[in-house]
């Protein structure tokens, strides 16, 4: 005979249970994370266990020597986003589990609808939604003029008839929109509760692996930006995916959170267009367009995503303030690091912001967090405290240390490459990084610098 069902309350952080609930999880110590879920009878567990095994596993247990598995007929699926597709190390690797996620209205099924069009050339293709049905996903494919015969549509919430529609057609990539629509009916709880999350990625987890098929899934965030649903999902799948951009800017940028099969530290970049999104090949050239000439309180970075070399432009403005404490603001840049480096001018260089509004903004809704930049922001701020305009053809690299001094970066062969590439003719650099320097671009002033009032001399002369 079934139990009776209980009241549960699991950490939608950790994945941690208890009988009640608690303000700061006894588990990983967040606060207000405890969620209320109905906990599954005892005697239904084992059959609706038994029935996703049947259904999703395929493979035997026996183990197997390293060396007699072939690799040799895996390639990788290349989506025809080449962005997409450095991001994820190459392309799809058959048998993994993508998460793709991002605020609301980013990008993210437009995206995976986008690369069915390419995929769709030579893979049978099955798209599942349960957000939308097949006439609304229909009328999206003609706006971005998806018209491949190999997609199927499918609009269905039942996990398990899903996974049974998967071994029944055995399509060669599935995509899931979204994980928190789906839903196991044995399971009390709503769609999209930590347990119905779980158990819902688990199985499709069991069916890539076993079937060898691709499979992406689209998760929600919540109001903090992070991923709804436990941690826990975020160490089933192999990739992570996560949209970044600013609402009100049509640039958005693409970043590997996690990755199984490639570099975490690559980004693609696309322009959110009527047609769907647009790859930008050369994003520098971009997010460089419409900087001001002769104007105080703007300096230009070169900043490393991975392998590609990205150039980036950091305003900064100090004015007076009207309060006893003075207001500090940063976008797109750590806001305790701002401070860092306002206390270092001051105490360092001599740069008195102790009365000033100090504002940091990166331009195009970047977000930078490595210290090469740290120099730039300074000189953003100490140009527009002294209303002395840096040349536009300077590109300003280095970390700043709490002693004032200038310290090297990585990369700054490339970082030098990328901006005389673009028509930067003088790079301000840590005079330490000068000696690493293999070879010299021609026609490109190199400047070493080693402190501050040095770095800004050399920014304005």
């Amino acid at each position: 005979m079934a139990g009776k069902s209980k009241i549960v309350y699991i950490c939608s952080n950790c994945g941690f249970e208890s009988a009640k609930w608690y303000g700061k999880c006894p588990g990983c110590g967040e606060w207000n994370c405890m969620e209320e879920s109905v906990q599954t009878p005892a005697a239904a567990e084992p059959a609706r266990r038994n029935r996703i095994l049947q259904t999703s596993v395929g493979e035997s247990g026996a183990s197997v020597r390293l060396q007699d598995i072939d690799t040799t007929d895996d390639p990788r699926y290349h989506t025809g986003l080449s962005e997409l597709d450095r991001v994820l190390g190459g392309g799809i690797v058959k048998g993994s589990l993508i998460l793709v996620s991002g605020d609301p209205g980013i990008g993210k099924s437009t995206m995976l609808l986008q690369i069915c069009q390419k995929l769709g050339e030579g893979l049978q293709i099955l798209y599942v939604s349960g957000e939308e049905s097949t006439r609304q996903i229909k009328l999206r494919a003609q706006r971005l003029q998806v018209t491949s015969e190999n997609l199927r549509l499918l609009s269905q919430t039942d996990i398990q008839y899903i996974i049974e529609q998967i071994h029944s057609e055995k399509p060669d990539l599935v995509m899931i929109d979204s994980i928190q629509t789906m839903n196991f009916t044995e399971l009390s709880s709503s769609p999209g509760s930590v347990t119905q999350v779980r158990e819902c990625t688990n199985a499709i987890m069991r069916c890539a692996k076993s079937m060898g098929i691709p499979i992406i899934i689209v998760g929600h965030v919540n109001k903090d930006g992070a991923i709804a649903g436990p941690k826990v999902l975020e160490h089933i799948v192999d990739a992570v995916l996560y949209f970044e951009g600013d609402r009100q800017f049509s640039y958005r940028i693409l970043r590997a959170v996690k990755n199984r099969y490639g570099s975490t530290n690559e980004i693609g970049v696309f322009d959110m267009t009527d047609h769907g999104l647009q790859q930008v090949e050369n994003p520098s050239q971009v997010m460089l367009s419409g900087r001001p000439k002769n104007v105080s309180g703007t300096c230009v970075t070169c900043v490393m995503e991975g392998t590609r070399a990205l150039l980036a432009e950091i305003q900064g403005l100090a004015t007076s303030t009207g309060f006893g404490n003075p207001r500090r603001m940063a976008t797109g840049f750590d806001y305790n690091r701002m401070s860092l480096i306002l206390a270092v001018l001051e105490k360092r260089a001599g740069y008195y912001f102790a009365n000033m509004d100090t504002y940091v903004n990166v331009v195009g809704g970047l977000r930078l967090d490595e210290p090469a930049v740290d120099l730039t922001v300074a000189m953003a701020l100490v140009s527009s405290l002294k209303d002395t305009a840096i040349r536009e053809d300077t590109v300003v690299l280095g970390e700043i240390g709490l002693a004032g001094e200038i310290r090297s970066v990585t990369g700054l062969e490339t970082r030098i490459n990328e901006a005389v590439r673009l028509g930067f003719t003088r790079c301000i650099v840590p005079y330490h990084g000068l000696q690493k320097l293999r070879t010299r671009p021609e026609g490109a002033e190199i400047i070493g610098v080693r402190d501050l009032r040095q770095a800004f001399e050399a920014c304005t002369e």
